[in-house]
């Protein structure tokens, strides 16, 4: 058990940035929450926090990674606007592809998704669908982001995101059929689903990009109701993915 010192506080500020977090391989989970969801799940660098909040919810796993701050100092390192009395910092893990997996079953392919909250909601619902990998662009927001982190509330414990080339993706696995989500395709609910493929979504507000959608092999509408057009212009990525997800897993069970 020690205080904190400047230089911790420096380190942990500075991750408010990918590039600080590239540099120093650390990430960090805000919250009692998102640290209970977390811990064990990754290598600890600190667990720091007010002496309250140890005393009501420290335990023997903590002792070694403990590390005591004011609320004065959790609110300079925090990044959100009310800082929590615990934060934990963490090493970043290195995601490994299990091929045998990816090509069994069904993998959601992000075409630069910006918004932490949607990827956050995606590797939530990926985890609730059993799916372990989900491959993003390089321009996707990254996984570490705290907004990040905070959404998956733990799944990012359980899923892991491979930033990559998605057409050396696609090249890599040339047997997989790849599904995406677009205005003028087939409606996802009279079409025959695959029960493994590479599922892409694409950015909020351009969809997939044209080099990604002309490796698209089925194309797939989500209709609106009624069916006159009018209303919304489209959905949310994050609940596009989750009816998506949804209706490959409903076709799986039907088919059993």
């Amino acid at each position: 058990m020690i205080d904190i010192n400047n230089g911790i506080i420096k380190t942990v500020a500075s991750l408010a940035s990918k590039k600080r977090r590239d540099e120093e391989g650390l990430f960090v989970a805000e919250g009692a929450k998102c640290v209970r969801d977390t811990w064990g799940s990754f290598k600890c660098r600190w667990l720091i926090a007010t002496r309250a909040w140890y005393d009501q919810c420290g335990n023997s796993s903590h002792i070694d990674k403990i590390v005591f701050a004011s609320r004065q100092q959790m609110s300079r390192i925090s990044q959100f606007s009310n800082p929590s009395d615990v934060i934990a910092v963490y090493e970043k893990p290195v995601p490994r592809v299990s091929r045998e997996r990816v090509e069994a079953g069904l993998n959601i392919v992000l075409d630069n998704v910006q918004d932490p909250g949607n990827l956050g909601t995606i590797m939530r619902l990926a985890d609730w669908y059993g799916l372990r990998d989900v491959f993003a662009s390089r321009a996707t927001v990254d996984v570490f982001n705290h907004k990040v982190v905070q959404a998956t509330m733990g799944a990012i414990a359980r899923v892991q995101v491979h930033y990559c080339d998605l057409q050396q993706l696609f090249d890599d696995y040339p047997g997989m059929p790849v599904v995406g989500t677009f205005l003028d395709g087939d409606n996802i609910y009279s079409s025959q689903l695959p029960q493994r493929a590479f599922v892409v979504f694409g950015n909020e507000g351009q969809g997939i990009t044209p080099k990604v959608a002309q490796r698209v092999s089925q194309r797939l509408l989500i209709p609106s109701w009624p069916h006159s057009g009018l209303g919304s212009e489209s959905l949310n990525v994050g609940v596009a993915a989750a009816v998506t997800i949804s209706e490959f897993r409903r076709e799986a069970l039907k088919g059993k």
